[in-house]
């Protein structure tokens, strides 16, 4: 498993760190977590494009209808189904790059789901370090009742919803065609 960033990744890092138990098989929710097949309510209703989960592989995170990239990055490590982390990039963002790391361990009736996001500390906080860390407690609540009850939460929904009315609004910088698969390893 990969240990925290190293200070050739990240610099000083400040880390934060989300935790949930869902009640279901770890298998049923790294399933849930990897999808690619379509949107994921937890991640704002992204939709993966990858061609793959090894390390190394780029990823992004594209509207359903694919105009829009939210997020890009890189595969660091893929361990089924215990841990999955990566490199992170807002493309609205001119903030360093981050790591995200999933952390999947079986407890009790359930399973013990962590979110650890790994930030450069260059002083005041960055704005993709505060978004993290308000999207951070969406994912896992949503993951989890997406898991249990086969749909995102009320306000997860409420939230997607109000996404697509401001879909129009996306800026530019974030269309796809500006954010294509192999620019991730470049971040």
């Amino acid at each position: 498993m990969t240990e925290p960033a190293k200070a050739s990744q990240l610099g000083e890092v400040r880390t934060s760190m989300y935790r949930v138990i869902i009640r279901a098989p770890i298998d049923r929710v790294w399933s849930e977590l990897i999808r690619t097949d379509r949107p994921l309510p937890f991640f704002f209703g992204g939709q993966y494009d990858t061609p793959g989960f090894a390390p190394g592989a780029p990823f992004a995170m594209r509207s359903p209808d694919g105009k829009y990239t939210m997020v890009m990055g890189e595969v660091l490590d893929f361990e089924p189904p215990h841990h999955y982390a990566h490199t992170f990039k807002f493309t609205t963002s001119d903030d360093p790059v981050s790591i995200v790391r999933y952390r999947l361990k079986e407890v009790g009736d359930g399973t013990e789901f962590t979110l650890i996001s790994e930030h450069a500390a260059t002083g005041a906080v960055s704005k993709s370090e505060k978004q993290m860390a308000q999207g951070a407690k969406f994912i896992c609540e949503n993951l989890k009742s997406v898991v249990e009850t086969g749909k995102a939460t009320f306000g997860g929904r409420m939230m997607l919803f109000m996404f697509s009315l401001m879909a129009p609004m996306t800026p530019k910088a974030a269309r796809s065609e500006n954010w294509p698969l192999d620019r991730a390893p470049k971040l």
